[in-house]
């Protein structure tokens, strides 16, 4: 049983709003879902969870689902009709006024830090203006640098000022419990500024009664400046192209998206890199060579995963994306070294789950084994054995559903759900069972397997053993 190393998460949206549909992209290699909460009402939300809930994997499982926050997204909020702004036109731009030559924006957001000579950005950058006065913590007059179309709900960018934004809104509030009661297996927290976002969401989803891993977006300059703590701080990080390639120069986004790998792969923190994977597809079934090297590259840096935003949710091609997503990810892979990947990151190990892990990948290359097994009840096993790229495939098996979706979208990982075990002997049972039900491999064939005892104990990695399948 080959498959790719790196995941696929589609978001989903009207482009793929049946079950059908999802079950086909499921088929075609889609590893998780993402329910993007900054769009639809409460009852488009909620349908998304179910129906992503009645998907089956090939495996007998159910795929991920990544709930989204809005975050503090600041938007064109209110505007009852489009116009156009041409160069050299003066605009106001408030949280408070309506009316002509207004663009109304985001309620709550301060202008505080914003000065004359400020740059703002609508819609992904297209619309460019200058402050020329600031006017009050809630209004500034401004200057059209750069003209366009002015809409309802476009972004707004203020690149290199911190504005005081909460970083929860009272929307993320709602969507937030929305999403942990409807089954998100992750949570992807947007505009992430410092590590102690972190704790504000984490108290949050423990109040509510769940414990579910979150994701940092790196799309503000302060997320870049703080890169060393927000991949600490957090489960997982993203690489959120679109608002980060408006925050900063674009010639700057491809070399942070590199050292957020770098880091995060060291950090043995799963990475996601998003927006513009297959941008061009939206309209037509057939990539650019740009895209595809663009892929190729993120694969070759260490991406745990790619994520495809309205490719599939609102793009005309949802199942040609994912299949070439697909085949781009089975090229890349076969030509990667994987053992001089574990041979980098093995120099050094802090504990001995490390040390375990890393010898695992390294007597699986050493005798020719395909298969290394991790008996995981938190994950943190299989997390720690993907850090290190085996060349083997590395199979979970934990008896805790949610860790088992959770999983699914880190390196390398094919997770099972099994049947809680106790002893060495039921570990050795459990494992057997399922390489022989999956056709994995053939009695006789040998693998590795390596967890923790006592069993169930998260954290304890602390044994390693090579068993021939009978």
């Amino acid at each position: 049983m080959e498959i790719n190393r790196t995941k696929i998460i589609a978001t989903v949206g009207p482009s793929c709003s049946t079950p059908e549909m999802l079950q086909s992209l499921v088929d075609q290699g889609v590893n998780c879902f993402r329910v993007n909460l900054s769009h639809g009402t409460t009852e488009d939300k909620k349908s998304y969870f179910n129906m992503i809930r009645s998907i089956s994997l090939p495996s007998g499982g159910r795929p991920a689902i990544l709930g989204d926050l809005a975050g503090p997204k600041i938007r064109v909020s209110g505007l009852a009709n489009s116009y156009e702004l041409n160069e050299g036109d003066l605009v106001t731009i408030s949280n408070e006024e309506m009316g002509d030559n207004v663009i109304p924006v985001s309620k709550g957001v301060k202008f505080q830090k914003v000065d004359a000579g400020a740059q703002i950005l609508i819609n992904d950058g297209r619309i460019a203006l200058e402050v020329v006065k600031h006017v009050s913590n809630s209004t500034l007059e401004c200057k059209t640098i750069t003209s366009g179309i002015v809409e309802n709900r476009k972004g707004v960018n203020f690149p290199g000022v911190a504005l005081d934004v909460p970083s929860l809104t009272e929307q993320d509030e709602q969507d937030l419990e929305l999403a942990l009661k409807h089954g998100a297996d992750w949570l992807a927290l947007s505009f992430v500024q410092s590590p102690h976002d972190y704790d504000l969401v984490r108290s949050r989803v423990r109040d509510i009664g769940y414990a579910v891993p979150i994701m940092a977006k790196i799309e503000k300059w302060e997320a870049v400046q703080n890169m060393d703590g927000i991949i600490d701080a957090f489960d997982a990080v993203m690489v959120a192209r679109g608002d980060l390639g408006v925050e900063l120069p674009l010639e700057r986004v491809p070399l942070i998206q590199k050292e957020v790998i770098e880091k995060s792969n060291k950090a043995g923190k799963p990475v996601v890199i998003a927006t513009q994977i297959l941008d061009s597809m939206t309209r037509r079934p057939v990539p650019t060579r740009a895209e595809v090297s663009d892929i190729a590259n993120a694969i070759l840096d260490g991406a745990d995963a790619l994520m495809v935003t309205g490719e599939t949710a609102m793009g005309e091609f949802p199942e040609k994306v994912i299949e070439v997503l697909n085949r781009v990810i089975e090229e890349t892979e076969s030509a990667i070294n994987y053992q001089d990947h574990y041979i980098a990151r093995g120099k050094r190990h802090l504990n001995t789950a490390q040390a375990i892990s890393h010898a695992a990948c390294s007597v699986a290359y050493d005798q020719n084994i395909k298969i290394l097994i991790t008996m995981t009840h938190s994950g943190s096993t299989a997390r720690m054995v993907s850090r290190y790229r085996p060349a083997a495939q590395i199979i979970a098996m934990t008896p805790i559903e949610e860790i088992c979706r959770q999983l699914s979208i880190v390196w390398g990982i094919t997770p099972f759900v099994v049947k809680e075990y106790n002893s060495s002997d039921e570990i050795q049972n459990v494992a057997n069972g399922i390489l022989l039900r999956e056709e994995i491999l053939n009695e006789g064939q040998k693998y590795v397997i390596t967890g923790g005892v006592p069993v169930g104990m998260p954290g304890t990695t602390n044994y390693l053993s090579v068993f021939k399948l009978a």
